[in-house]
C-alpha cells in the first residue's frame, strides 16, 4: 500500500502556490512582527539559501557503539541523544503513514507549508485570542529539529527553538526551499529520525527499540499509531506510565486519523483501537558505567579508550569537541582487546579485589602498540559505599579506599601519575648507551656503594653485598646492581636516558618529576636510573614492546578499528597533509635495531633465560620466570624504597607485559618483600597462557659490533 492517502494520492493542485502566497500574507497579519522585520531582504534570503544547503547535508546525532574484538557484541553505546539512523527502505509503513496521519494529514499535498492549515491555525488562533492551534507542517518540524541538532552555539539552540513569530516565518521560507531539494520520502525519512518520541528515544530506531525492543521495520499498526502519537507531547501522552488513559486516547485518534486517510480499513481500525498497548521495555546502556556485569572488568578498558578518544585530534581540537564527537558522530569502535589474553591476565593476578594493594597488569602488542589486556584487582563500579576508608593518614575521615569498587585508570591511560617503578628505569639509559655505540661488554667494577662525581656526590648502594664486583650490561641488569647503573648512567649523560624514555611514551605528571625532566635539571637527575619518577603498566608495558620491536616504537592503541556512520573507516589528515585511519598503528623507529636486540639479549638474564651473546653472571632477580613462560623472555624487576611497590616488566618477540603491585591511595604503605613475587607471576603466567599452543619464536641475536 502506498504510504500517501488513497483519498489524495497524485492528484494536482494547480492553485498551490497562489494558495502558499495567501497563507504567508495570513502568517503576517497573524504574527505582526513580521511588518518590522521584513522578509524580502536580500540579505535574508542568501542566508536562507545558505541555510538551505546546510539541512540538506544536515544529520542528527546518532549513537556511538563499542563492540568487543569480534566485531558484533556490544559493549557499551555513548550517547547524549539515543538514536541509530534508519533508511526509509528498513521502516515499517505503517510508521510512515502512522506520523502523516498524527502530524500532517495533507503532507504529501503541500509543499512544506500548508495554506489550509496556515488559515485554520489563523482562525482558531484568532477565536481563542493565544495560541490553541499550530500550523506546522511535517517538513517544518523537520527543519526546526535540524536547525536544533546542527546548532554550534547556546544562540543558535535558541534561535532555532524559541516560540518566535519570525521563527515561524523563517521555518516557513526554509521549508518551501527544502522541498525542492529533498524529496517527501528523504523528508520523511529524516523527520522520523530526528523526532523525540520520550525515554531518552530519538528517531524511530530508539523509540522501537525502547518501547518495543523491535526494529521499525516490525512495527504493527497499533505499535506505529502509539510511537506516532508520541510526537505531539512525549510525556503527555508516555504509555510508560502506570495509567495509558491518555496515551491509549491518542494512539486510537491516530488510528482513526489512518482510516480517515485510506491507510487502514475501518475494521483494522476498530481491532486495533480494543488492543491494550503492550509494551517490551528496554534500557539502552550508556557510557563505561553500564557495561554488562558479565564484562565487569572491560569497564576499566572502556574507561581507557574514552581517556584515548579525548587526547586524539583527530576528533577535534580540545577535549570537550572530542568527547562530543564520541557521544554524537554515530562511530562504531572495535576493541583490540584480546579476549584469550584478557582471561589470562584477570586469572593471573596475586592480590584479590579486598586489598588496599592494587595488583595489575597490561599487555602490549610489539610492533602495533595494541593494548591486548588490562586487569587490575578490582570491581568496575561507581558506587564505593562499602569501601573502606582510605589508608592514607591525610585523607579525610570521609574518604574512601579505592578497593574493592573503583573506577579509577590504575593501569593508566588517565590523568593519575602511576606508580614509582623501581629498577624497570635501568632500560632506558642502557638502552641509550647502546644506542649511542657502547657495546654489552662495557664493564666496570661496581661497588657496594658508589659515590658520583657528576651528580653532585650522591652515593647510592646496591641491595646486597653480592652484587658487587665486576659488571657487564648482561651480568648488571641480571643482578640489578645500581652502582653499575649509575656509573653507566654518568657516562652517557642523564638527560641520554630521560629522553629515550619520553620517546618511549613515557610522560611526567608530578610536579617533582616535570622539576627533574627539565632542562635546568635533567642533567643532575642521576636517581632516574633507579626508578623514582612514577610510571603507569601502560607506558611500561609499551615501552618495553617497542625493544620486542627491534626499537621500532607504537603508540598505544585501544582499538583495532574505528567506523563512521556510513562504514567508512574514520581517518585524519597528518601535518604533512596525509590521510590515514585513526585505527592504524602509529610507529617510529626510536633506536637501532641492533641496540634494540642487545639490550633484549641483556634483559634475557633477569628472567633466568639465556643471552645469546653474553654470560648472566651466575644468578638473577627473577630466574623463574624462564621456566614458567616456557620459552625465550626477557624482562626487568623493579621494587623501590622498603619495597613500597614492586614491578616486573617481560616480554617475548610477540607480546610485552607490565605489571605492579602498590596502595594508590598512600605509596608509604609498603607492600613489602613477601608480595613482591606478585609480579613476576603475573606477567610470567600471563605469557605462558597467551601464547600457549603458538610456534616458539626466537629473539634476534645482537652483532658482533654491539657485543664487544
Amino acid at each position: 500500500m502506498s504510504n500517501r492517502p488513497l483519498a489524495t494520492a497524485g492528484r494536482a493542485i494547480p492553485l498551490l502556490r497562489a494558495g502558499l502566497i495567501a497563507g504567508i500574507v495570513i502568517a503576517a497579519v497573524a504574527y505582526p512582527v513580521v511588518a518590522f522585520t521584513g522578509l524580502g531582504a536580500k540579505a535574508t534570503a542568501h542566508a536562507t539559501e545558505h541555510k538551505t544547503r546546510l539541512l540538506t547535508k544536515a544529520l542528527p546525532a546518532e549513537t556511538s557503539y563499542l563492540y568487543l574484538p569480534d566485531g558484533k557484541t556490544v559493549l557499551t553505546m555513548f550517547y547524549e541523544e539515543y538514536r541509530q539512523y534508519t533508511k526509509l527502505s528498513d521502516m515499517s509503513p505503517h510508521i510512515q503513514q502512522a506520523i502523516v496521519a498524527a502530524e500532517d494529514s495533507r503532507f504529501y499535498q503541500h509543499h512544506g507549508v500548508d495554506p489550509k492549515g496556515v488559515v485554520r491555525a489563523f482562525v482558531a488562533n484568532a477565536r481563542s485570542s493565544g495560541v490553541s492551534q499550530g500550523a506546522s507542517t511535517l517538513t517544518m518540524q523537520y527543519v526546526r529539529m535540524a536547525l536544533r541538532d546542527s546548532a554550534t552555539t547556546p544562540k543558535e539552540v535558541q534561535e532555532a527553538t524559541q516560540q518566535t513569530s519570525l521563527r515561524k516565518i523563517k521555518e516557513m521560507r526554509l521549508a518551501l526551499d527544502l522541498e525542492k531539494e529533498l524529496s517527501k520520502e528523504e523528508i520523511i525519512e529524516r523527520y522520523l529520525n530526528s523526532a523525540y518520541f520520550g525515554h531518552r528515544a530519538y528517531g524511530i530506531y530508539a523509540a522501537s527499540e525502547i518501547f518495543f525492543s523491535k526494529t521499525p521495520k516490525d512495527l504493527t499498526p497499533v505499535e506505529a499509531a502509539t510511537l506516532a502519537g508520541l510526537v505531539k507531547s512525549p510525556s503527555q501522552y508516555d504509555p510508560a506510565t502506570s495509567d495509558q488513559k491518555d496515551a491509549t486516547a491518542r494512539r486510537n485518534y491516530v488510528l482513526d486519523r489512518m482510516t480517515q486517510l485510506g491507510y487502514l480499513s475501518p475494521d483494522a481500525a476498530a481491532s486495533a483501537k480494543a488492543e491494550p498497548i503492550r509494551l517490551k521495555l528496554t534500557d539502552p546502556p550508556n557510557d563505561c558505567a553500564a557495561v554488562p556485569k558479565k564484562y565487569n572488568s572491560w569497564g576499566f578498558i572502556c574507561d581507557y579508550l574514552k581517556n584515548w578518544w579525548s587526547a586524539q585530534p583527530a576528533f577535534g581540537a580540545n577535549r570537550l569537541e572530542r568527547m562530543d564527537k564520541l557521544r554524537r558522530g554515530g562511530y562504531r569502535i572495535v576493541l583490540g582487546i584480546d579476549p584469550k589474553i584478557q582471561e589470562a591476565a584477570e586469572k593471573n593476578l596475586g592480590a584479590g579485589t579486598g586489598s588496599p594493594f592494587a595488583n595489575g597488569i597490561v599487555v602490549s602488542e610489539p610492533g602495533t602498540g595494541r593494548v591486548k589486556a588490562m586487569a587490575v584487582n578490582r570491581t568496575y563500579s561507581l558506587d564505593l559505599n562499602e569501601n573502606p576508608q582510605s589508608s592514607n593518614p591525610e585523607a579525610g575521615p570521609n574518604v574512601k579506599a579505592n578497593y574493592p569498587n573503583t573506577v579509577a585508570p590504575l593501569l593508566g591511560g588517565g590523568d593519575l601519575p602511576g606508580y614509582q617503578a623501581g629498577s624497570t628505569f635501568k632500560m632506558f639509559p642502557m638502552l641509550a648507551a647502546l644506542n649511542a655505540g657502547m657495546p654489552l661488554s662495557t664493564s666496570f667494577n661496581a661497588p657496594y656503594r658508589y659515590q658520583s662525581k657528576v651528580f653532585d656526590g650522591w652515593a647510592p648502594s646496591n641491595a646486597s653485598g653480592a652484587m658487587s664486583g665486576l659488571q657487564t650490561m648482561w651480568s648488571g641488569f641480571g643482578k640489578s646492581v645500581n652502582t653499575y647503573f649509575v656509573w653507566l648512567e654518568e657516562q652517557i649523560g642523564a638527560e641520554a636516558g630521560v629522553r629515550l624514555a619520553e620517546q618511549l611514551g613515557l610522560r611526567w605528571r608530578t610536579d617533582v618529576d616535570r622539576d627533574q625532566a627539565s632542562p635546568e635539571k635533567v642533567k643532575k637527575w642521576g636517581a632516574f636510573t633507579l626508578g623514582v619518577s612514577d610510571a603507569t603498566p601502560l607506558e611500561m608495558a609499551n615501552a618495553y614492546a617497542a625493544i620486542a620491536a627491534d626499537g621500532r616504537y607504537c603508540e598505544a592503541m585501544p582499538v583495532q578499528a574505528i567506523y563512521n556512520r556510513d562504514g567508512t573507516p574514520t581517518t585524519y589528515t597528518t601535518a604533512s597533509g596525509i590521510t590515514r585511519e585513526v585505527a592504524k598503528p602509529r610507529c617510529r623507529q626510536v633506536v637501532s635495531a641492533d641496540a634494540a636486540r642487545a639490550a633484549t639479549d641483556a634483559a634475557r638474564c633477569p628472567t633466568g633465560d639465556t643471552p645469546a651473546r653474553g654470560s648472566c653472571g651466575g644468578w638473577s632477580t627473577a630466574d623463574s620466570v624462564r621456566g614458567t613462560v616456557g620459552r625465550p623472555v626477557a624482562g626487568k624487576t623493579g621494587t623501590t624504597d622498603s619495597t613500597r611497590s614492586a614491578w616486573f616488566v617481560g616480554y617475548t618477540p610477540e607480546l610485552a607485559a607490565a605489571s605492579f603491585i602498590s596502595d594508590p591511595d598512600n605509596p608509604f604503605n609498603a607492600v613489602g618483600d613477601g608480595q613482591s613475587q606478585i609480579p613476576i607471576s603475573a606477567v610470567a603466567e600471563t605469557l605462558r597462557d597467551a601464547l600457549k599452543g603458538k610456534p616458539t619464536r626466537q629473539f634476534t641475536p645482537p652483532s658482533d659490533a654491539i657485543v664487544g
